[in-house]
C-alpha cells in the first residue's frame, strides 16, 4: 500500500484542480512559470518534497508560481514560513478576504514586476493622495491600450507584467481616492481586470485564474453603474466558456446579448454571433443558428464608423463585417457544416485584413474545418501555417484549436502532412 502524502493540503488542493498525480503539479508549475515570466521548472521529486509533512517554505519565484496555480495563499497549502515569529494568516471562507489573499499573491507587486517596474509602483503608492487625480486616470488608460499592444504584437506572456501591475496600482489608489476619481479608477479597473482575464487564458492559465479576473471586473463594472461593460464581460466569459459546457457558453451570451443592458451596436453583434455558436453547440438546428447570425448582421448595420481596437475605447469599436463572418463560419463547422465554414474562412483570410493572432486563430478553425470536411492533406497544411503564426508569440487560444484538428486527423497519422503537424504539436513547449 502507498504511504499516504504528509501534508494532506497540498494534494487535497492538487486533486481539486484536477492535478491526480505529481508529475501533472510538475507540468502545470511549468506552464504557470512561463506565463508569469518565471525561469525554471521542477521535476516529480520536488512536488513529492512539497507533499512531506513539513514542506519547506519556496523561494520566491516559487512562491508565486504557486500561488498563482492554486489562487490560495501559501499557508493554507501546508506550507510553513521560516520565521516563526509572524502568525500564518488565518483561514478565512469569506469572499473579500479571499480576493485580497490571492491579489496579494497574484497580484504582489515585488515579485511580479521589473525593477522599473517596482519603482513605478512604490512611487505610485507612496504619494496615493497626491497623484489620485483625473490626470493619473489618464495616464494608466494610456498604459493599458500600450499593454494590449504589447500582446497583440508579442502575446500575452509578455503583457502580463504590465497589466498586473496596473491592476495593482489601480487596486491601491482607489483605496485612497476622493469618491469621483475612484469611481473613474473602478471603471478603468474593470477594463484592466477584463484584459487580465484574457491574457491568463490565452496564456493557458487554468480556468480558476481567469475566472477570478473576470468576477473582479464584474464586481468594479456593478459599483460604477456600468451596464454595457458588466455585459461585454459576460461574453467574454460565454467566448472563455468549455465548449464541452454549451449550456452556459449560451446562457452568458444570450444574457449579454438580451440583459438588462443596451450594449452599442458592435459589442451586441459579437454577443449575438456567440449565442448562435452556442446554438450550435446545444444542437440547435441550423436555421435557427442562421437566423440569429442574421440579427448579429442587422446589429452590425446600426453601428458607426470603425476605430482602432482599444481596452479604454468603446467596446469591440474595431468589430467588423470580416471578423463576424469568421465567426460565423465557426458557426457554422460547430453545426455540422464543415464546407460552408471552409468557404467562409477562405474567402475572409484572403482578404488580409486580420492581426496576427486573429489569422492564427482563424487558421487553426480553418484547418478544423477541412479536417471535418475530408480533406487531411490540405488540413494538416494549414494547421502547419496556423503554427508558425502561433507558436512565437504563444497565441493560446490558436494552439488550442491546433491541438483539437491534430486529435481529428489521428486516423490520417501516417501521412507526411498530418504526421508533420502532430510532431510540431508534440515538440511545441506547453
Amino acid at each position: 500500500m502507498s504511504q499516504i502524502p504528509g501534508n494532506p493540503a497540498f494534494r487535497s488542493a492538487r486533486l481539486e484542480r484536477g492535478w491526480h498525480s505529481q508529475a501533472d503539479v510538475a507540468d502545470a508549475y511549468a506552464t504557470h512559470a512561463a506565463a508569469l515570466g518565471e525561469p525554471g521548472t521542477i521535476d516529480v521529486r520536488q512536488v513529492r518534497r512539497w507533499e512531506s509533512a513539513k514542506p519547506g517554505w519556496p523561494n520566491t519565484g516559487a512562491r508565486r508560481v504557486l500561488t498563482a496555480m492554486f489562487g490560495m495563499p501559501l499557508e493554507q497549502l501546508g506550507f510553513r514560513p521560516h520565521h516563526t515569529g509572524t502568525k500564518p494568516a488565518q483561514m478565512t471562507t469569506e469572499d473579500p478576504v479571499r480576493r485580497r489573499s490571492f491579489l496579494q499573491g497574484v497580484l504582489g507587486a515585488a515579485p511580479l514586476l521589473t525593477d522599473a517596474g517596482r519603482d513605478r509602483l512604490a512611487a505610485a503608492l507612496r504619494h496615493a493622495r497626491r497623484y489620485t487625480d483625473h490626470a493619473l486616470v489618464g495616464h494608466l488608460a494610456t498604459a493599458l491600450d500600450e499593454a494590449a499592444r504589447t500582446d497583440g504584437a508579442t502575446g500575452p506572456r509578455q503583457a502580463l507584467p504590465a497589466a498586473t501591475e496596473l491592476l495593482v496600482v489601480i487596486e491601491q489608489l482607489a483605496r485612497e481616492a476622493p469618491e469621483p476619481v475612484r469611481h473613474e479608477l473602478h471603471r478603468l479597473g474593470a477594463r484592466a481586470a477584463e484584459f487580465t482575464a484574457w491574457l491568463h487564458r490565452d496564456a493557458g492559465a487554468p480556468p480558476h485564474v481567469p475566472a477570478f479576473f473576470y468576477d473582479r471586473a464584474v464586481e468594479w463594472a456593478t459599483v460604477t453603474g456600468d451596464g454595457p461593460m458588466h455585459a461585454y464581460i459576460l461574453l467574454r466569459k460565454a467566448q472563455a466558456a468549455d465548449r464541452d459546457d454549451p449550456t452556459r457558453m449560451l446562457d452568458l451570451a444570450r444574457t449579454s446579448a438580451h440583459g438588462p443592458w443596451r450594449l452599442p451596436p458592435r459589442a451586441h453583434a459579437e454577443a449575438l454571433q456567440q449565442e448562435a455558436r452556442a446554438l450550435a453547440l446545444t444542437g440547435a438546428a441550423p436555421d435557427t443558428v442562421a437566423r440569429t447570425l442574421d440579427e448579429a448582421h442587422h446589429a452590425l448595420e446600426k453601428a458607426g464608423p470603425t476605430a482602432p481596437a482599444s481596452c479604454t475605447g468603446p467596446l469591440c469599436a474595431g468589430y467588423t463585417e470580416d471578423r463576424l463572418m469568421a465567426q460565423a463560419a465557426i458557426s457554422h463547422r460547430e453545426a455540422g457544416q464543415p464546407t460552408r465554414a471552409v468557404a467562409l474562412l477562405q474567402e475572409h483570410l484572403a482578404r488580409g485584413v486580420f492581426a496576427p493572432r486573429d489569422r492564427a486563430f482563424f487558421t487553426a478553425h480553418l484547418s478544423g474545418a477541412l479536417a471535418a470536411a475530408g480533406d487531411p492533406d490540405h488540413a494538416a497544411a494549414t494547421g502547419l501555417t496556423s503554427l508558425r503564426l502561433a507558436a512565437g508569440p504563444g497565441y493560446g487560444q490558436a494552439l488550442c484549436e491546433l491541438r483539437r484538428t491534430a486529435a481529428q486527423l489521428r486516423p490520417h497519422a501516417r501521412r507526411p502532412a498530418v504526421r508533420e503537424l502532430r510532431q510540431a504539436l508534440t515538440t511545441l513547449p506547453i
